[in-house]
């Protein structure tokens, strides 16, 4: 994939991505649906992005962001969210449980308004 231009950080994603990272952390789960069913769209509309094309990318077990996007740029659908041109929008977060299988999970929401 080519270089995509710059994202800028959303704090609506941002806040929608920390949501999934603690359900799944919290739920012992590692999905793009969440527990309830929601997915990464009705996550972002929930949380009051208005922005029409949403994407996402979420990763487990990894300790440092360098290994989460390392191995999202080394995962074809992963990296294809990463470089699409059409987003220009980013939230992103992770949350820990140790009493959970993975100990951490990362969600990355991409979005364009």
């Amino acid at each position: 994939f080519g270089a995509a231009p710059p994202l800028a950080w959303n704090a609506t994603l941002g806040a929608a991505a920390e949501g999934h990272s603690r359900a799944m952390a919290n739920g012992n789960f590692f999905n793009h649906l969440g527990d309830d069913g929601r997915t990464p769209g009705d996550r972002a509309e929930l949380a009051g992005y208005e922005g029409g094309l949403i994407g996402e990318n979420i990763a487990a077990a990894l300790d440092t962001p360098r290994l989460v996007v390392e191995g999202w740029l080394a995962s074809p659908g992963h990296c294809a969210n990463l470089m699409n041109p059409q987003f220009s929008e980013l939230g992103a977060a992770y949350a820990v449980d140790p009493q959970s299988d993975a100990g951490i999970y990362w969600t990355a929401l991409f979005g364009a308004p």
